[in-house]
């Protein structure tokens, strides 16, 4: 205080007003994010998106030559299309990206708190961002704090630092001073944190950091150094991009050279370098699969939508498929895995163990012994044992918008809701009214409480820990009533201790003292002495019960669940086991033991580490490194602001939506409403399913693409040269087969019900390619079938009519492209059945499961009757109308491609191996090594 200039009346208001303009106002910079006009800029980054503005610009500035040599004045309908599309992706893409932003944003105002201070001598309250160096805060239960602060006051304070060390429980602090320097943040007894909340207690503290300078403001700083990772997707759709990008160049610049090739060796051929240019742009425009960027963000904008309603909130589009590459999930204990609800589990009484139903703070539960449910109230042991274990408690158990939750410290909440499960009305406790307190002091490890009875006694009620309170006592309470404490019976009450501590349960021990009348001595020494021994009770923070289903799947999945906690391994390792997550031959590692692990070494262990115990939200990013270096694809969970660097490390950085700090949060690609385990998976499969639908419309898309292209380019190379033909395709129609006939059932596709095996397969390799070869081979395939089809019926049009003297060639080419255009558009209709799965047949699969897919391609092949049979389509599209015959035609040579898939899906299964999922590699540690 002396070195802040601050007295006990705190700082004036004029002496605060001029610190804040030195200090500046206490709240985290923010390092500026992109613009709205840059966000919208970014969509136009994508390789293909770029080649398609090229091959725009190419197609306006033919159509500006042919206006000026024509002399009219035709509008460049495909520039104009291929640019809809684009700007319709782009806007698509950056709405998704700004709602994010600002959903953010909005979180953060909600959650800016205000602190109490003492200026001038009288309590005020202001915002927090106003605090400054020197300011004195009060503090009460329940206050969020506002800076880091040096305590000058406590009275049984208590906080929950769980946003900054990862440990749950709240930790005890006082106005002591600390002798030792560069102490862990969670030693620091005398020192509060922005950020953390004051869980019991109160006191005064005077502020000594504000802003960037506090804990979290140091943490904020690394988070803001940190660069934006690039998803598995991001990568593939990369990687295809510049595929499909060099196919199309090269295809342009070989059909090209051939053009001029085919022109010189041709009788009077001539030079047009704008026909060529036309060949190239159509050819550009049927190699690029134009809706696929649309088709992937409105995917994955309705996988968001679909997983909103599964507790999960995506905040980066990619993140969606990237967690169905997820092989390794490392997940938090408490509150992730558990309720973050200490339950009372078993309770120990002289000659009987009781076991405790129920989970949570909910009082709703049973009472057990051998088996057998009892009446608690008619055990006058368990009856007195419950009593002191909520009269000797100060928390508070109460319901808020149907969800049951404790003021106060959790342990003693679950005493309290231990007693409320018994039936102990408020009423039978009033009778009991406290008189003093002992508060609970870590020297001592206990607490007692004296209360007045209805028959006019004075009685001392005590809890702590069993050997502490053992110790005090000198007699025991057994169904025979008040007996001697013999060193029999302690040692029978020490090992049913070790025997409940084996079974991860935190102890306490109840006894109780009739306080003579005349003491007057209400201090430990002079109360806690000459106790009677009533029981022990153990309590635990319980697994959730959906959670052992998960992890199950997880496995089946072929992904490794790890824990890592704060808590000590006993406890970490029998929740682990009572979850499925832990066998006899898996590794646990504790803190103190990763830190004697050089890199090397922890790279070598982390694979068959299945628990990490007493490690601090530090290590996670250790961990994640080490994982990663093996090519894990990481899912790492978290909720405080320490664990926000390897959140954003990680793979899927998965953030707490309930007890979540906002730093976790934007530091995040998910966040868990309810923060559940089981939310995660219900995620993975959700990200599995887009992952195997965004396959199937990216092998749909580039199938059809491929027909396209042979179909062009075969037809611009034998056509020319032998029958001196123009192109069976115009690029107008292209562009309408590529956006509608291709765009609905493909955007269908991605809505592809889930299929059954998705969560009993192995998850897939982050850096396996957007298309392997066994989806090229099947594109080429397709494409071949279509381009056959197509051509073949273009050909016996064009022969069949041309053999008719009043037949002119306008005609026959109109209305042979006409049948090309409509084979080549009921061809991807039925290669759209075709992809709803890449090894089982349709038969199935089911023809009619997807009945929004059913709905595109109806919806498509009424749009594309609408453009043969409406005049003014028909005279845009350069149409002929057609007869019942053409259509059966039509029908005929499109369904080969249907039998041609079926036979290549079976020849698949036969030749394709089921699949095994690799054994981890076992670690032995060397002679030296830590344990």
């Amino acid at each position: 205080m002396e070195e802040l200039q601050v007295t006990e009346e705190g700082l004036t208001h004029e002496e605060a007003a001029r610190r804040l303009e030195e200090y500046g106002p206490n709240e985290l910079r923010e390092v500026p994010g992109p613009s709205a006009l840059e966000m919208f800029a970014d969509q136009f980054k994508d390789f293909l998106v770029i080649i398609l503005l090229i091959a725009a610009i190419i197609s306006g500035v033919i159509t500006w030559m042919e206006n000026l040599t024509s002399g009219q004045q035709q509008l460049p309908a495909d520039t104009i299309v291929i640019m809809i599309i684009v700007i319709i992706n782009a806007i698509m893409g950056f709405v998704q990206e700004y709602r994010a932003e600002k959903a953010i944003e909005a979180l953060k105002q909600m959650a800016a708190p205000r602190a109490h201070l003492i200026r001038d001598g009288q309590l005020v309250e202001c915002p927090s961002r106003e605090v400054v160096p020197g300011d004195i805060m009060r503090l009460e239960t329940g206050d969020r704090l506002a800076a880091d602060a040096r305590l000058i006051e406590a009275h049984n304070l208590g906080t929950d630092e769980a946003s900054l060390t990862g440990e749950s429980t709240p930790v005890k602090k006082n106005a002591k001073l600390v002798f030792s320097r560069g102490i862990p943040l969670a030693d620091r007894t005398n020192m509060v944190h922005a950020g953390t909340i004051i869980t019991s207690g109160r006191g005064l503290a005077v502020v000594c950091k504000t802003g960037m300078s506090t804990e979290i403001g140091l943490i904020a700083e690394m988070i803001q150094a940190a660069e934006d990772k690039v998803t598995p997707m991001q990568r593939r759709m990369e990687r295809l991009g510049k595929q499909l990008g060099i196919i199309i160049l090269i295809i342009c610049m070989l059909v090209f050279a051939v053009e001029v090739v085919v022109n010189f060796i041709s009788p009077g051929g001539e030079l047009d370098v704008i026909d060529f240019f036309i060949i190239a742009v159509a050819l550009a425009v049927a190699a690029i699969p134009e809706g696929l960027p649309a088709v992937v963000t409105i995917t994955l904008a309705l996988g968001v939508q679909r997983m909103i309603k599964r507790n999960a909130i995506i905040r980066r589009l990619p993140a969606v498929e990237t967690l169905g590459s997820a092989n390794i999930i490392c997940s938090d204990k408490t509150g992730t895995l558990t309720k973050d609800e200490m339950t009372v589990r078993q309770i120990y009484l002289p000659g009987q163990l009781i076991r405790v139903t129920g989970a949570g703070y909910s009082p709703k539960g049973e009472f057990k012994l051998d088996g057998t449910s009892i009446n608690p109230l008619e055990n006058p042991q368990l009856r007195l044992l419950l009593r002191i274990g909520t009269l000797c408690s100060n928390a508070i158990v109460r319901e808020s918008e149907g969800r049951w939750e404790v003021l106060g410290d959790p342990t003693e909440g679950a005493l309290v809701v231990a007693a409320q499960k018994a039936g102990l009305e408020d009423k039978a406790l009033e009778a009991y009214p406290r008189v003093a307190e002992l508060p609970f002091d870590p020297s001592r490890k206990r607490m007692s409480t004296l209360h007045d009875t209805p028959e006019g006694e004075t009685l001392a009620y005590v809890k702590g820990a069993p050997e502490i309170v053992l110790e005090l006592c000198t007699h025991i309470l057994t169904d025979k009533g008040v007996r001697r404490l013999t060193e029999e019976m302690r040692a029978d009450i020490l090992a049913n201790n070790e025997r409940l501590a084996t079974q991860a349960l935190r102890i306490l021990a109840m006894a109780y003292r009739k306080v003579p009348d005349t003491l007057s001595d209400i201090t430990p020494e002079g109360v806690e002495k000459e106790l009677v021994f009533v029981g022990l009770m153990g309590m635990m923070d319980p697994p959730r019960s959906e959670v052992r289903d998960a992890i199950a799947l997880c496995r089946r999945a072929g992904i490794i669940p790890i824990m890592i906690t704060g808590d000590n391994q006993y406890t970490a390792v029998a929740i682990a086991q009572e979850l499925g997550m832990f066998t006899r031959d898996d590794v646990v590692l504790t803190g103190q033991a990763l830190d004697a692990l050089s890199e090397e070494d922890l790279a070598d262990a982390v694979l068959n580490v299945r628990v990490y115990a007493r490690v601090s939200p530090e290590h996670k990013l250790r961990i994640v490194r080490a994982l990663k270096q093996h090519g894990a694809c990481v899912a790492m969970t978290g909720d405080g602001v320490n664990d926000a660097p390897a959140l954003k490390f990680a793979d899927i950085g998965v953030a707490m939506g309930i007890t979540g700090t906002d730093v976790a949060k934007e530091a995040s690609d998910m966040i868990l409403t309810d923060d559940n385990f089981a939310s995660i998976i219900s995620a993975i499969e959700e990200g599995r399913g887009i992952g195997d639908n965004t396959r199937k419309f990216i092998s749909y898309l580039l199938s059809c693409n491929a027909g396209e292209i042979l179909v062009l380019f075969i037809a611009s190379i034998t056509f020319k040269i032998f029958f001196n033909w123009d192109l069976p395709l115009l690029a107008i129609q292209i562009l309408f087969v590529n956006l509608v006939t291709d765009g609905l059932p493909a955007l269908a596709l991605g809505m592809d019900p889930i299929e059954p095996d998705v969560m009993e397969r192995k998850p897939r390799d982050p850096n396996e390619s957007a298309i392997t070869r066994r989806m090229w081979l099947n594109i080429w395939i397709v494409g071949a079938v279509i381009t056959v089809g197509t051509l073949a019926v273009f050909y016996f049009e064009m022969v069949t009519l041309s053999a008719i003297p009043w037949v002119t060639y306008d005609d026959a080419l109109r209305r042979a492209r006409t049948m090309a255009f409509t084979v080549l558009i009921m061809f991807q209709m039925v290669q759209a059945m075709n992809s709803r799965s890449s090894n089982l047949s349709l038969f199935t699969v089911g023809f009619l499961k997807n009945r929004v897919l059913l709905a595109a391609i109806s919806i498509s092949v009424v749009i594309h009757v609408l453009i043969i049979y409406v005049p003014f389509l028909s005279s845009i599209f350069e149409t002929a109308p057609l007869l019942l015959t053409d259509w059966l035609v039509v029908a005929f040579v499109s369904l080969s491609v249907f039998v041609v898939v079926e036979i290549m899906k079976f020849i698949g299964r036969q030749l394709t191996p089921k699949p095994i999922t690799p054994l981890l590699r076992t670690y032995i540690p060397q002679e030296g090594e830590a344990d």
